[in-house]
């Protein structure tokens, strides 16, 4: 099984918004004005292609919330989530 590519959707508090950043480089992906509007109808699994990945969200206080896996299906066995 090949590793899913990480990633990680922080707030950015001299833009004020939400930047999707690649782990291994820290290079931002993708920017969106709301958390909400990162996280709705399935925005992340379009950005992040039929590669898929691994991003873990969060809180604008910087606190982990969740951790998402795309496409599902690339979830490992012997996580919780």
């Amino acid at each position: 099984m090949t590793k899913l590519v990480k990633y990680t959707l922080v707030y950015d508090d001299k833009k004020q918004k939400w930047a999707l950043e690649n782990d291994a480089t820290n290079k931002v992906v993708k920017i969106f004005s709301t958390k909400e509007n990162a996280t709705k109808g399935g925005v992340l699994a379009r950005v992040l292609g039929d590669d898929g990945g691994s991003v873990k969200i969060q809180k604008q206080n910087g606190r982990f919330q969740e951790e998402r896996t795309y496409p599902r299906e690339k979830d490992p066995a012997q996580s919780k989530g």
